[in-house]
């Protein structure tokens, strides 16, 4: 019950906390002497600050878990790590890494004798408290190695984890896990905006998002989160109106253009994310500009 991280960011440190926690002998990597400084107090977890030294802290078959961003910093940490790895060794990708790479990375990592698992992790700053939903990509034998530490990380031994098919099949999960999350979260923003626009109703969103957590059917975990935000601040002033966007709602889009399966909501869900980061902005002026031309209508300048 031994295992390397690699990354202490906020979802590697806590992975790191709840897997000592639950019995599991932790070597933490991070090149980042802060982020090595927060785990120092953590019982079970010791950690290193290059990958020489995690792979020579880990005996026997050893389990490393990377959870890094995908792209760049994984395929540089890959690069470091491989040649310090022996056949038999299991590495498990827990960043969002998008399928078709994961795939490929599997066949790579096999012909040098090494297991590969595709992990799709849910869960965010809570999973350390409540568990972190895990969606696993690889052979029964790689996940069946991995499973004591899935146990250990999910909500509960028996559920909130699954080995769900082949390479590829736990980040082609994930992927569509957040084009999921990007149609909800757009629903519950675009109800609470109706509700903040009707003034006369004087509404109180926070105490109505808190009665809708209580058997209605919205509820869920994004509504949990939406009812504590609007309790502390209910006309988020203070926030800029721009959302950033994953590469995750991205994949799903382009993923139901190439099956030809109708994914609207995910889709206009992410359109409302670019909008938001000036992405409609010539094209609104263009439209302004075309309705002063055709109608004489005033255009608003800067």
């Amino acid at each position: 019950m031994e295992l390397g991280i690699v990354g202490m960011g906020r979802m590697g440190a806590g992975m790191a906390r709840r897997l000592a926690r639950g019995g599991a002998r932790v070597i933490a990597c991070d090149h980042d002497k802060t982020a090595r400084e927060a785990l120092a107090d953590e019982a079970g977890v010791e950690c290193v600050e290059g990958y020489a030294a995690l792979a020579a802290q880990l005996a026997g078959e050893r389990v490393i878990l990377l959870m890094l961003p995908a792209g760049a910093p994984t395929e540089d940490a890959l690069r470091e790590l491989l040649p310090l790895l022996s056949a038999g060794d299991t590495l498990v990708d827990g960043g969002n890494a998008f399928y078709r790479d994961s795939m490929a990375r599997a066949l790579e990592l096999s012909q040098r004798g090494l297991r590969y698992i595709d992990a799709g992790v849910s869960g965010g700053v809570h999973g350390l408290a409540h568990g972190y939903c895990l969606m696993l990509g690889g052979t029964p034998r790689s996940v069946e190695i991995f499973e004591p530490f899935a146990r250990i990380l999910a909500p509960a031994p028996e559920t909130g984890w699954l080995h769900c098919g082949p390479s590829g099949a736990g980040h082609f999960a994930k992927m569509i896990h957040n084009g999921i999350e990007y149609g909800m979260m757009q629903a519950l923003a675009e109800g609470f905006a109706l509700l903040a626009a009707r003034k006369e109703f004087e509404f109180d969103p926070g105490r109505l998002a808190e009665t809708w957590r209580h058997g209605s059917l919205v509820r869920s975990w994004l509504l949990d989160l939406c009812a504590e935000i609007l309790k502390q601040d209910e006309d988020l002033e203070s926030v800029a109106p721009v959302v950033a966007d994953s590469g995750e709602g991205r994949w799903t889009a382009l993923e139901s253009v190439e099956l030809g399966v109708p994914a609207p909501v995910i889709t206009m869900a992410l359109m409302a994310r670019f909008s938001s980061q000036g992405g409609s902005d010539y094209a609104r002026r263009l439209l302004a500009t075309m309705r002063a031309s055709f109608g004489g209508h005033p255009v608003q300048m800067k």
